[in-house]
């Protein structure tokens, strides 16, 4: 069973890419929304989704140094020169069982927050439709998600589930929306574009587009105000055609939200926490902007969605990923930093997602290929505890956790049950859950423990 969206939700998906512009306080002119009512933050609570898109290949973000079933050896050898690294370069910590890991030296700030019970790490995560067993894999005997080493489709089932009709996150706000009224602030938040995983199937999101907060041009020049008036015009403009209006309607929603994040940030003092100036950085220092006015924008509850690209590591991996995590861990060491400044330890929750995991076994040119199950991070002083959750794959070619003979994990933790989890912790309630992830009902346990 493949994921689909619908054209409807597209549709809602690429005009909610209208929603926000730049920085500065320029739309306020606009006149489309003077004030925006403040509402108690204290039951604040917010999510963020950080998409490595490309397939990370977690093998390398976290190596098994010492544990109960196995030893960096097998990693070591399996892996190569080509693509293994020196058990010495790793940033070494201890789950509570005692097994001890490695972190990939980039990611060395990470392991500090993991020190101080402020990341987790979700072992061997996967799209699943059902829980499955290596015979059943071969046998084709139970739901395989369709195209799983497809870029494309799987992006779309991460964002979406599969079986899903729209996005995971979206769906969370159709249901969390109450929470925040009678703001009319959206719930969801992309700073990377268009998002699939925030399309709801009642509620649209904002993206703020090209890293700004602000409506590039608005400079109060006669020009500037003659475009904005003819603007304005062609929005309220009745052409009688449905699908125009529609778009009109959208857009005029979009400019409205903008008008009222621009209204709270005009005159709010800035971050102390400094954000190295990458591309996840400044996408994540643009969420703690947001999340400083939340009281003005009356929010409750927030959801984001942010990126970083480039994992697709076919060639050069071990140099390619230095940059890679290096960026990663800059931006969520500075969030992380950003989040106790704010006052608001315990009530937000970064979470990653990356579309599959990669072979174990190295490619012809010094990289990996696409596989299936992956590690991913959990950063929030809301964690129960620092620890590796879940079941970490078996290192082994053709062993009980590989399915092609090169290293391709069969997940042992499904996406539904990782999303439950931080859903739950996000205020979805319990009875709602198998509404928002299809297939939860499929798993016997719903949720993974790993949020407080």
């Amino acid at each position: 069973m493949q994921s689909s969206i619908t054209r409807r939700h597209l549709f809602r998906l690429g005009l909610g890419s209208l929603g926000l512009f730049g920085a500065g306080g320029r739309l306020a002119r606009l006149g489309l929304l003077n004030a925006q009512v403040s509402a108690p933050t204290t039951d604040y609570k917010a999510i963020v989704c950080v998409f490595l898109a490309g397939g990370n290949d977690s093998n390398n973000m976290v190596v098994p140094i010492q544990t109960g079933t196995q030893a960096y050896g097998s990693y070591q050898a399996i892996r190569g020169s080509s693509l293994s690294l020196p058990t010495a370069t790793l940033a070494q910590f201890a789950a509570t069982n005692g097994d001890v890991y490695g972190m990939h030296p980039a990611l060395a700030s990470l392991q500090a927050l993991y020190q101080k019970n402020r990341l987790g790490v979700i072992a061997n995560v996967g799209t699943l439709l059902q829980p499955m067993t290596k015979a059943q894999y071969a046998g084709g005997l139970a739901g395989i998600p369709k195209n799983l080493f497809s870029h494309a489709d799987q992006q779309l089932q991460w964002q979406t589930l599969p079986g899903g009709t729209s996005g995971w996150g979206g769906r969370m706000a159709d249901l969390i929306q109450p929470l925040n009224a009678p703001s009319t602030f959206p719930t969801g938040v992309s700073l990377t574009g268009n998002s699939l995983y925030l399309a709801g199937q009642t509620t649209t999101a904002a993206t703020i587009a090209n890293g700004g907060l602000g409506l590039e041009g608005s400079d109060g020049s006669a020009a500037a105000n003659a475009r904005d008036n003819a603007f304005q015009q062609i929005l309220s403009f009745n052409a009688g055609w449905s699908l125009i209006q529609t778009l009109n309607q959208y857009t005029a929603n979009g400019k409205q939200a903008g008008n009222v994040l621009t209204a709270a940030l005009t005159g709010a003092n800035g971050l102390q926490t400094v954000f190295p100036a990458t591309g996840l950085g400044l996408q994540l220092q643009q969420v703690a902007q947001i999340m400083k006015v939340r009281a003005s924008l009356g929010m409750s509850r927030q959801i984001f969605f942010v990126s970083q690209g480039g994992y697709d590591t076919h060639s050069n991996q071990l140099v390619q990923q230095l940059g890679l995590y290096a960026e990663l861990a800059g931006a969520l060491a500075a969030f992380d930093s950003a989040t106790t400044e704010l006052g608001l330890d315990g009530k937000v929750v970064a979470f990653t997602e990356s579309e599959f995991g990669r072979t174990l076994q190295p490619s012809t040119s010094s990289g990996s290929d696409h596989a299936w199950g992956g590690h991913q991070l959990v950063l929030g002083s809301a964690l129960k505890s620092a620890d590796v959750y879940g079941t970490f794959p078996q290192l082994a070619i053709g062993g009980p956790d590989d399915i092609s003979k090169r290293g391709v994990w069969l997940p042992s933790t499904s996406l539904d049950q990782y999303a439950a989890t931080i859903a739950s912790w996000f205020g979805v309630p319990d009875s709602a859950l198998t509404t928002v992830f299809p297939n939860l009902a499929n798993f016997a346990t719903a949720k993974l423990g790993f949020l407080g």
